[in-house]
C-alpha cells in the first residue's frame, strides 16, 4: 500500500471533533482514494516552507518509500512581509520548493505542488479577491521548470468561490455569528480556514486533480466517490432579512442603540475591517447601512455581544455606517461610526544614511512613514533583514545586529499598513571597512572567529 503524504499548514491539517467546526481539507482526502492507498496527513499549524523544512521534513523523508506521493500545500502565508517569521522573498520561496522536490525525489517518491486555496474575500465589485499575491504563480513556475505534478488548488477554489458568490461562499468557512456555535460564543470571522463542508469540498477538488494528472501513476482515486458534488448552499441569513430598510427609517424606537467598539471613530482601516460591539438587553440582531442601503447583519449572543464583517471588501475612502438593532418590541435607535479605508500606502521616506553615503559596519537606518503605518520592513538581496516599528510621530529607526561586509548594497524599505504594504523605497549603501581579500583579514585566517548562535534575520540555512 502506497502513501499519500500531506505537507502543509493549518488549512490542510487534521482536526479533532473538539476543534469543530474547524476542519482541514487533508482529513477528508482518504474518502476519495482506492483501497490501495492511504493518507498520512503531516500538515501542521503555523508552518511555512522554511519552518517545515528545518523542523519536520527530514523526519518525513525518512518515512517515504518508492512510489509514495507527497503533496506540498504551503505558500499561504509566505507573502506576509509584515511577519518576519513567515515572509519568504520570491527567490527564497522558489529555492525552498526546489529543495523539497529534490529531497522527495531522492527517496523515490513523487512530489506534487499544491497552490494555496483562495480565501473567502471579495472585492467591492464582487469578484474573488487575490490575497496570495505572486506566490501561486511562483509555485506554477517551479512545477513547470522541474516537471513536477501540480494541483492548482488556488485556481480551483477561486472559480468555486466565484460561482458561489459573496452571499453564499461563507457557508464553507469557519465564519460564524455570535451565538451560532457553542465553541465560538462571540462568533468568529475566519476567511482562511474551512468548516467540514468546505474541507470535504476542497479535498474533492484535490482528488479530481490527482485523478486527471498525467504526471502521476493511475489508480489513485476511486472515481465513483467523485460523482456527488457538494450541495449548493442557501443565501446567507443576513441577506434574507425582509425589508431591512424599515429598521433604518422607522419612527418608533425602543431600547438602546448598539455600541460599536471597533472600528474606532475616525480610524484608518484596511478593506476587510471587522466590526464588533455590544447591544442592549433583548436586541437579537444588528443591521448595517450606508447611504441608505442595507449592507448586512449579524446575530447578537446572550451576553449582548456581536461581530460582523462585510461580505465585500470596503472601497477606499471615507465611510459613515449606521447600525441599528432588532428588538422584540421593535427596532433600536441608530448609532453611527465613521472610518476611512485605505487600499494602498506610500513607501517610507529614508532619511539616513543618505543615498550613496559611506557607512560603518553597522549602518543605522531611519526615516518617516505615512499615518497609520505600523512598521517598516528592511530588505537586502531580496531577503528580509529587519523590522522597524513606527513611532506615534511617524518616525522609525533600526540597526541590524550583524556587521556588514565592505561593499555596495541596494537596500529596500517597505511600509506596512493593516494587510497591505507599499512598493519599496530603495537606497544605495556603501559600507566602509577592510576588504575581504586584504592581507589584514587573511593574516588571521588560521584561527576561527568568535561566534555565537543567533536567530537574527535572514535565515541562512542553519538552526
Amino acid at each position: 500500500m502506497s502513501k499519500i503524504c500531506i505537507v502543509g499548514n493549518s488549512v490542510a491539517a487534521p482536526r479533532t471533533p473538539e476543534e469543530a467546526p474547524l476542519a482541514g481539507w487533508g482529513q477528508f482526502l482518504a474518502e476519495f482514494l482506492t483501497p490501495y492507498h492511504e493518507v498520512r496527513n503531516y500538515a501542521r499549524d503555523a508552518m511555512t516552507l522554511r519552518t517545515y523544512f528545518t523542523d519536520r521534513l527530514a523526519t518525513l523523508l525518512n518515512l517515504l518509500a518508492p512510489g509514495d506521493l507527497v503533496l506540498v500545500n504551503l505558500g499561504g502565508v509566505e507573502q506576509r512581509i509584515d511577519n518576519p517569521l513567515r515572509y519568504h522573498g520570491p527567490r527564497e520561496f522558489k529555492e525552498f520548493l526546489y529543495l523539497y522536490i529534490d529531497g522527495i525525489r531522492a527517496e523515490g517518491a513523487f512530489p506534487v505542488l499544491v497552490t494555496p486555496a483562495a480565501r473567502c474575500a471579495f472585492t467591492a465589485g464582487g469578484e474573488v479577491a487575490d490575497t496570495r499575491g505572486e506566490y501561486p504563480g511562483l509555485m506554477r513556475e517551479v512545477a513547470a521548470e522541474t516537471g513536477t505534478a501540480l494541483v492548482d488548488l488556488g485556481a480551483f477554489t477561486t472559480g468555486w468561490l466565484a460561482e458561489l458568490g459573496p452571499q453564499r461562499a461563507r457557508h464553507f468557512f469557519r465564519w460564524l455569528d455570535a451565538g451560532e456555535h457553542p465553541r465560538h460564543p462571540d462568533g468568529i470571522i475566519d476567511s482562511s480556514h474551512f468548516n467540514e463542508a468546505g474541507g470535504r469540498a476542497v479535498a474533492r477538488m484535490v482528488a479530481i486533480a490527482l485523478h486527471e494528472s498525467r504526471d502521476l501513476p493511475p489508480g489513485l482515486i476511486d472515481v465513483n466517490t467523485l460523482a456527488t458534488a457538494p450541495e449548493y448552499p442557501p443565501v446567507l441569513t443576513e441577506f434574507t432579512v425582509e425589508k431591512p430598510e424599515f429598521a433604518l427609517h422607522s419612527e418608533m424606537r425602543t431600547g438602546a442603540a448598539p455600541a460599536v467598539e471597533r472600528p474606532a471613530p475616525g480610524q484608518l482601516t484596511g478593506a476587510m475591517q471587522k466590526f464588533s460591539g455590544t447591544a442592549g438587553a433583548g436586541t437579537n440582531y444588528v443591521l448595517f447601512f450606508e447611504n441608505g442601503g442595507y449592507l448586512g447583519g449579524t446575530r447578537v449572543n446572550a451576553e449582548g455581544r456581536w461581530q460582523w464583517r462585510r461580505v465585500l471588501n470596503w472601497p477606499a475612502g471615507d465611510h459613515l455606517v449606521q447600525v441599528v438593532g432588532y428588538h422584540p418590541q421593535g427596532v433600536t435607535p441608530l448609532s453611527t461610526v465613521a472610518f476611512t479605508v485605505r487600499d494602498s500606502v506610500e513607501p517610507p521616506v529614508v532619511l539616513g544614511p543618505r543615498e550613496g553615503a559611506l557607512s560603518g559596519a553597522r549602518p543605522r537606518f531611519s526615516g518617516t512613514a505615512a499615518a497609520g503605518v505600523t512598521k517598516v520592513m528592511v530588505l537586502e538581496g531580496g531577503r528580509l533583514i529587519a523590522s522597524a516599528p513606527v513611532a506615534e510621530d511617524g518616525t522609525w529607526k533600526v540597526t541590524h545586529p550583524h556587521d556588514w561586509k565592505p561593499g555596495t548594497y541596494t537596500v529596500e524599505f517597505v511600509s506596512v499598513f493593516s494587510a497591505i504594504h507599499s512598493r519599496p523605497a530603495r537606497l544605495t549603501l556603501r559600507v566602509h571597512g577592510v576588504p575581504e581579500g586584504n592581507w589584514i583579514r587573511q593574516s588571521v585566517s588560521a584561527r576561527a572567529a568568535c561566534s555565537d548562535a543567533c536567530d537574527h534575520l535572514p535565515f541562512s540555512g542553519g538552526r
